[in-house]
């Protein structure tokens, strides 16, 4: 068949697109954690811990998509390894926190090397094209979470403060009511430690906003 008589479908097309990255980033996932010693999962632990600072088992387990013994094994053997450490949690002394130590900031940082390696590549596009690039990818991690295959992400669209084309016409068109500041297209956030879940009929509107004036 000439080419172009059958084209495969845009959504098939993105979906090669994204597989050939997230497959990038499992491979250079499973090579680094391989030459420490580590399993996947003890990699991811001490990535999320280095991205996002001290968190209770539970929401590793949560962030990762896997059971609380699953990450309780994963903690116990970076802790032999003296990679984390667990402290008692300064908000309530009955649970504890995951930390890293010095040699685990070390080894979470060349863990990293990959994502930084994609914020690169992406900084070679122009300032709209990464804002457009962001909104759709936003649009797909909404709907993979909406059917349960990903956890929930801490997205500016479906937080409870953010005010979708707040400011029609600016170049920051949407509103944080958290910073009381306008934002850009290309500064809505995948992940806020300052989250707050919408109720899902607020969160439905954002989209709906959104994908008006995309």
């Amino acid at each position: 068949m000439p080419f172009g008589k059958t084209p495969e479908p845009t959504p098939d097309r993105v979906a090669v697109a994204l597989a050939k990255i997230g497959l990038a980033l499992r491979t250079h996932a499973w090579d680094e954690a391989g030459r420490r010693g580590l399993t996947p999962t003890q990699g991811q632990v001490l990535t999320i811990v280095r991205a996002r600072g001290a968190l209770r088992i539970g929401a590793l387990a949560a962030e990762l998509g896997v059971t609380a013994p699953t990450v309780s094994d994963a903690v116990a053997a970076l802790e032999a390894k003296r990679l984390v450490t667990r402290r008692a949690d300064p908000a309530d002394r009955r649970a504890t926190e995951v930390r890293l130590t010095p040699a685990g900031h070390d080894v979470a940082g060349a863990a990293a090397a990959w994502p930084e390696a994609i914020a690169i590549a992406v900084a070679d596009l122009d300032a709209a094209e990464q804002a457009v690039l962001l909104k759709g990818l936003l649009g797909v991690i909404r709907a993979l979470q909406r059917s349960g295959r990903i956890p929930v992400a801490r997205m500016c669209v479906t937080c409870r403060y953010f005010a979708p084309d707040a400011h029609p016409g600016s170049d920051h068109p949407h509103h944080c009511r958290f910073v009381d500041a306008p934002l850009a297209d290309g500064s809505l956030r995948v992940d806020c430690d300052d989250f707050e879940p919408a109720e899902e009929e607020q969160a439905q509107d954002a989209w709906t906003v959104l994908a008006q004036i995309g």
